[in-house]
């Protein structure tokens, strides 16, 4: 098991955006967190990461408790997440967005770097190799010198990704990748989360995309309200009534309207 969350709680003043919220994720998984707007899934990503400390509930990361952690001592474990509006360094190089992603994982202080030793340039040629391989992942290895902003989307996305990658997770939490994708851009989106399963890193996904997240996922948890409604495989959720009624109504909802 990889992350466990026990009865999360995060109130907002009088409002509740989570409310006893639990489910556990194993180790190599591709783990979908869906729900209607306004569910609290993006609420769950940033307590997992620290972002938000619970107001109740425990989060436990290979066994060891994570709550109250400070955000940056949180990427050090072994978690790195991406947002749902594109952060990249819109100035920098392609290759520079993802050097500044291994940056949490370099040993080198201000004087190595100053005076140039042995060691801080073997660590610099290494974190650059790293970059590089990234990019060639994600399918950007003849864009290392171009400004980020000028990439177009799907490939910005993609580039976030490989960021990510390079602080050496182990748990990497998607928050919508696919939003604003094209069919194309969906399927290349799709081949890379399967190639960044097969390096051995386990993966929480927000997703829209119900086609996507139902073809990707091996099992998928499902917030209404702020409350897990459903967890199970991809059949067991589609065939769930209550996921059903969340997301297109009830028959006595037609009937009110």
């Amino acid at each position: 098991m990889v992350l466990e969350l026990k009865n999360i709680t995060k109130n907002f003043g009088g409002i509740s955006a989570l409310t006893d919220v639990s489910f556990k994720i194993n180790k190599g998984e591709i783990f979908g967190l869906i729900g209607p707007n306004g569910a609290g899934k993006t609420t769950m990503f940033n307590v997992i990461t620290n972002m938000f400390l619970p107001t109740s509930g425990e989060i436990s990361f290979h066994g060891e408790k994570i709550s109250g952690i400070k955000p940056h001592k949180i990427t050090d474990k072994g978690i790195c997440r991406t947002f749902q509006n594109i952060r990249l360094f819109s100035q920098m190089s392609v290759l520079e967005n993802v050097l500044v992603g291994g940056h949490c994982r370099s040993n080198s202080g201000v004087l190595r770097s100053v005076f140039r030793t042995k060691s801080q340039r073997k660590e610099e040629a290494n974190t650059h190799k790293v970059a590089t391989e990234l990019l060639e992942l994600v399918g950007l290895s003849n864009y290392e010198d171009v400004i980020a902003e000028n990439l177009a989307y799907g490939q910005q996305r993609r580039l976030e990704i490989a960021r990510a990658l390079a602080s050496n997770p182990s748990l990497l939490l998607l928050d919508e990748p696919a939003a604003g994708m094209n069919e194309t851009e969906t399927e290349n989106l799709f081949e890379l989360i399967k190639k960044v399963q097969q390096r051995g890193v386990t993966v929480l996904l927000i997703e829209h995309d119900m086609p996507f997240v139902m073809k990707l996922c091996d099992r998928i948890a499902v917030l209404n309200f702020g409350k897990k409604l459903a967890e199970g495989t991809p059949e067991e959720i589609q065939n769930n009534q209550e996921v059903i009624e969340a997301y297109l109504g009830s028959e006595e909802d037609d009937q009110i309207a």
